[in-house]
């Protein structure tokens, strides 16, 4: 471990320190270029902005351009470090956005006195983007935060901490009930975490089908309920009027549990107390609430994911959010609504279903992939993501009327 820890500072400090850079996409070379680059060149695409404000996706880079936006209140499963703290995850993601969707991305750290203010920050400078990528943002504040940024900006917010993770889990979690042969909208799912990954993935799985009776959420305190006075109006929407009050309680029976959580919270004897045919998803990061060798020596007939490489069925946001943005900002959609995120979700889960190529199976590691237990959702090195789920949100942007023009002919055609 300590090998990896300084492996991890050296990757970040050499040769140049971080991980994004910008590179010109114009000739810089005479003084010709020069002219046309700055003064007096420059003055014809700004009039032409101008006349017609659409023309700035014409002559800037504005289309292809994301801002990946934190305060650091909620840095990995670190907590609250402060800005400075996120930059490096900040300039991550903007490397997977470049890596998996071709997108460019500018991380901006925030600091800030009030949720206000930094609501306004955003807001005052999102016309410059094509999109808006919130990252590491404590609950509940970061709801506040996307809806009010949502309103104000003319351009697609997305909290991928909620959403992003709600539709790689939703996607799994269809395909492993149809493997084990359950119907969402008869399941009980128990719910560990009550913050923004939790709250979303399970609105999300809502909207696909599930039934929120059936579904039993915990936080610190224990199972949130109808009679707890001390809930915020985020959890209250998943109160359940029960008598249940620990995890054992609400466990027993249940056909899948959610992990958003910590490590080590699911104990082998409570999933023994789970319906046959269990389904897990233990992502808790970098250790799971349970770890699948101990799961799967408890639970032969369970299906199992995490949020890690190393196991199978691994849940991944790099699954969806470079896609998610790519398709919405290649039709200029002015938002993300659900009817994107639920197009997302069944493109990821009918790409699991397909042969997978050897050169997937060359990057994983493997020797074959096949749809089943060990196999619910792709991975994340499959080029065909990008095609399928771009393709599938800018569609779903188009027909719910998100989109500012129609989709290309051919758009990523393969």
């Amino acid at each position: 471990m300590t090998d990896f820890r300084q492996q991890a500072l050296d990757y970040h400090a050499f040769p140049t320190p971080g991980k994004i850079s910008i590179e010109l996409t114009k000739s810089a070379e005479t003084s010709k270029d020069l002219a046309l680059a700055y003064s007096p060149g420059v003055a014809e695409p700004v009039r032409a902005i101008a006349e017609n404000p659409e023309d700035v996706y014409r002559y800037t880079a504005k289309g292809n351009l994301v801002a990946v936006i934190s305060n650091g209140t909620a840095i990995l499963g670190l907590g609250n470090l402060g800005p400075m703290a996120s930059k490096p995850v900040m300039e991550g993601k903007a490397l997977l956005f470049k890596r998996f969707a071709g997108l460019d991305a500018i991380d901006i750290e925030v600091t800030h006195r009030t949720t206000q203010d930094f609501i306004n920050t955003v807001a005052n400078i999102a016309d410059t983007f094509g999109g808006v990528n919130l990252e590491d943002i404590k609950a509940p504040e970061c709801f506040e935060i996307e809806q009010a940024l949502i309103e104000r900006c003319d351009v697609p917010v997305f909290h991928d901490d909620q959403h992003g993770t709600a539709i790689v889990t939703a996607a799994g979690l269809l395909n492993a009930l149809e493997i084990q042969g359950k119907q969402l909208a008869k399941v009980q799912i128990v719910c560990l975490g009550a913050g923004a990954a939790a709250i979303a993935c399970m609105e999300l799985l809502i909207k696909c089908g599930a039934q929120r009776e059936h579904i039993y959420m915990l936080d610190s305190k224990g199972v949130i309920h109808t009679r707890r006075e001390d809930l915020n109006e985020y959890k209250a929407l998943f109160a359940n009027n029960t008598d249940k009050r620990t995890l054992e309680e609400v466990i027993t029976e249940a056909d899948v549990f959610v992990g958003v959580s910590g490590p080590n919270l699911l104990p082998a004897d409570a999933l023994k107390l789970m319906a046959d045919k269990p389904i897990v998803f233990a992502c808790s990061n970098p250790d799971p609430e349970i770890k699948p060798e101990l799961a799967l020596a408890v639970r032969k007939d369970l299906i199992m994911a995490t949020g890690r490489s190393d196991y199978p069925n691994q849940v991944n946001n790099v699954l969806c959010f470079p896609f998610m943005f790519r398709g919405a900002l290649d039709v200029r959609a002015r938002m993300i609504n659900d009817e994107m995120k639920l197009a997302a979700v069944e493109a990821i889960r009918q790409l699991a279903k397909e042969p997978v190529p050897k050169d997937v199976l060359t990057a994983a590691g493997v020797d074959a992939l096949e749809f089943g237990p060990d196999y619910i959702i792709p991975k994340p090195l499959d080029p065909r993501l990008r095609t399928r789920v771009s393709r599938a949100v800018a569609e779903a942007a188009v027909a719910s009327g998100s989109a500012r023009i129609e989709l290309p002919k051919d758009y990523m055609a393969e």
